[in-house]
């Protein structure tokens, strides 16, 4: 199985209106709540793949319950520490051009909670294929979170992908994560350039054994230990881009432990992330789009050639 780390998980509330105005009373034509956070997502597209799929991390009070609700509605194993504190809500309003999202910080994580979380995640471990790290870290947690829980998943012989940003990013990147999927905006804030190539070259030289950069309609842009690569969807689609990434990393994290060759996992990556964004919610994707689009993205070597060894931090 693979199994989903969200440290800082969300009760999601999806808000759908023709049009936006603002400085306006909106009316809402209708409302979705679901378990969300990337790892929730990341978990729900492993299983609808057919791939067994595990959600831990930390999630407390009245959102922490419904959010728990919702993953034994959905059939996803629930391995959730429970904490004090109450789990965020993030709110999505979508109209038919455009989505903005609001995200709360999340709820104060105690030095204890996350001591008893990395015994149960350590557990974990030992039924794991490969695991996927995902999200903010929240308040209360120190920034080398990612860094201790690939370590440990190193321990046990488990490869992690990594989707963080900042310095929860920067931080891990000396443990030497399998897989790491920066977005644009992460990738340029990570590395200091506005060039994907340089930055996708320094978060290798790093410390990641692969990069993998979601340029939105540009698709996906590698660094990979079999060379560079650029993935593209064969047209720009509209929709919902919300949780396209996280079903990217989930194409990624299914690849890694069939060791497909990086064509094809990238291949994967781009259908499955284009065929979300016409989903209503994170978490779901048209599944005939996917098979539709598996033929038709381009998948080419980059330009230039990739580092092939760590040399520090960027």
């Amino acid at each position: 199985m693979i199994l989903t780390v969200t440290p800082n998980p969300a009760l999601d509330l999806t808000y759908r209106l023709a049009v936006v105005r603002p400085h306006a009373g909106n009316r809402v034509r209708n409302v979705r709540q679901q378990a969300g956070g990337k790892g929730v997502n990341v978990a729900r597209v492993l299983t609808a793949l057919g791939e067994a799929a595990v959600v831990t991390g930390l999630a407390g009070g009245p959102s922490g319950q419904a959010l728990r609700a919702d993953l034994a509605a959905a059939g996803l194993r629930d391995e959730l520490v429970e904490v004090a504190g109450e789990t965020r809500r993030t709110v999505a309003v979508a109209d038919d051009q455009d989505t903005t999202v609001f995200l709360e910080p999340g709820p104060e994580v105690t030095t204890a909670e996350w001591r008893r979380f990395l015994v149960h995640y350590h557990r974990l471990l030992g039924g794991a294929s490969a695991v996927v790290l995902s999200g903010s870290l929240p308040p209360g947690l120190p920034t080398d979170a990612y860094r201790t829980l690939i370590d440990l998943a190193r321990s046990h012989g488990v490869p992690a992908v990594l989707d963080a940003e900042g310095q929860a990013l920067l931080r891990a990147l000396p443990a030497r994560p399998a897989v790491v999927k920066p977005n644009a905006h992460e990738l340029a804030a990570a590395t200091g350039t506005e060039d994907p190539v340089r930055g996708v070259e320094r978060l290798r030289a790093a410390g990641a054994a692969a990069v993998v950069a979601s340029l939105g309609p540009d698709g996906l842009l590698a660094a990979t230990p079999e060379g560079g690569w650029r993935a593209r969807p064969p047209e720009p689609l509209p929709g919902n881009p919300t949780g396209a990434g996280d079903s990217a990393v989930a194409a990624l994290a299914l690849g890694l432990v069939r060791a497909a060759p990086w064509p094809e996992r990238l291949r994967q990556a781009v259908a499955l992330s284009a065929a979300t964004v016409l989903a209503p919610q994170a978490g779901h994707y048209d599944a005939d789009a996917y098979h539709r689009l598996l033929d038709l993205v381009l998948v080419e070597r980059s330009d230039r050639p990739q580092p092939a060894q760590p040399q520090g931090e960027p």
